[in-house]
């Protein structure tokens, strides 16, 4: 089996997150995308995220007539700070050896990596699939010396969009795999403001989400997720 690991914040869900998933998921021919909303990130400041409990239910509605889609509150329920090698420690332990992990990443977030909890264990233990962000340049890789085995005209190709997809092996890990996607101009912060405001959301959020979040109240007074 060939299990796609998505996780974030989901602050709130919304239609570039449900795209990645899919695209990631023909793309890299993955059996299902397994949808890990954060309890605790120790990434993230706190007091900047809807309960968990909210996050968790909206991506219950968002994947809900997606067969391929599957969801999990293993982080959402676990006390503390939520670190992914735990996440995925308890996975291999309910999935057994022979599923192979597809860690489904942001560029963006990518780049952090070698700031995170046993990171060279975390390479080793999945397959890493990173996504284009327009914010951010697959070129910015190749000062990171974790990351030093990634050819740089890899790099450039990709910045240049000469390639959309480059799978690459690396010392420290089993493979890498860029992707770039198609831009996607939605954002859970511009999505929040939204909210807060009162402007339109045609678009942007599956519709039994935005119906989940205005029966709700959510993200109407809170300034600081801006």
């Amino acid at each position: 089996m060939r299990l796609g690991l998505f996780g974030g914040s989901f602050n709130p869900i919304h239609r570039c997150h449900l795209s990645i998933a899919q695209s990631a998921r023909q793309l890299l021919h993955l059996d299902r995308v397994l949808f890990i909303p954060t309890g605790d990130p120790p990434h993230k400041q706190p007091g900047t995220l809807a309960t968990a409990s909210h996050r968790h239910r909206m991506v219950q509605l968002a994947i809900q007539d997606t067969p391929e889609f599957a969801l999990t509150d293993m982080e959402i329920n676990r006390s503390g700070k939520s670190y992914s090698i735990d996440t995925i420690r308890a996975l291999r332990q309910e999935y057994g050896p022979d599923v192979a992990f597809f860690f489904i990443i942001g560029l963006d977030a990518f780049l952090d990596l070698p700031s995170w909890k046993e990171a060279d264990a975390l390479l080793n233990n999945c397959h890493f699939v990173v996504i284009s962000r327009p914010s951010t340049t697959f070129q910015a890789m190749a000062s990171i010396p974790l990351f030093q085995d990634v050819p740089n005209a890899t790099l450039i190709d990709l910045d240049d969009a000469r390639q959309d997809r480059a799978d690459v092996a690396i010392t420290n890990g089993q493979a890498l795999t860029f992707l770039r996607l198609p831009p996607c101009d939605v954002s859970a912060s511009e999505i929040r403001a939204r909210l807060r405001t009162g402007v339109s959301l045609a678009n942007l959020l599956p519709a039994p989400v935005e119906s989940y979040i205005l029966r709700e109240g959510l993200y109407r007074e809170d300034s600081e997720r801006l």
